[in-house]
């Protein structure tokens, strides 16, 4: 990442990484699958070895659905004291197709923020 020397327009890494596009020209796909993230940029020709969301993206998932889903559920039992069957035909479905649709849009913001700010795996400076 630090070795790029080509001169890019900037792009919003927020937008660009909900598309699912490249985090430096915004044009060629970040992803070859559903998760997988691609070996380079097909436009600009950026490698993305650079790109480890890690579990970023499932932590981020799962506390902001989990918040969703839960309010939801707690709301719906309070006011209108709904069968325990209902609850699990409900929550269950939509938490599994939350969680896994936004997956992919979290995981795609984590890593063009991790371009835009140059963010690597942290180093100890022994040389002191």
């Amino acid at each position: 990442m630090s070795e790029d020397k080509a001169i890019w327009p900037p792009v919003d890494p927020v937008a660009t990484g909900l598309k699912g596009r490249c985090p430096r020209c915004g044009e060629g796909r970040l992803f070859s699958s559903f998760l997988t993230v691609a070996k380079q940029c097909g436009v600009c020709k950026l490698d993305y070895s650079f790109a480890d969301a890690g579990d970023g993206p499932a932590v981020f998932v799962i506390l902001i659905i989990g918040f969703v889903v839960v309010g939801l559920a707690l709301w719906m039992e309070v006011s209108l004291a709904p069968p325990l069957w209902l609850h699990f035909l409900l929550w269950i479905p939509l938490t599994f197709v939350l969680s896994v649709g936004s997956l992919r849009l979290i995981k795609g913001v984590l890593i063009a923020l991790q371009y835009r700010n140059s963010a690597a795996e942290g180093r100890l400076d022994r040389s002191q």
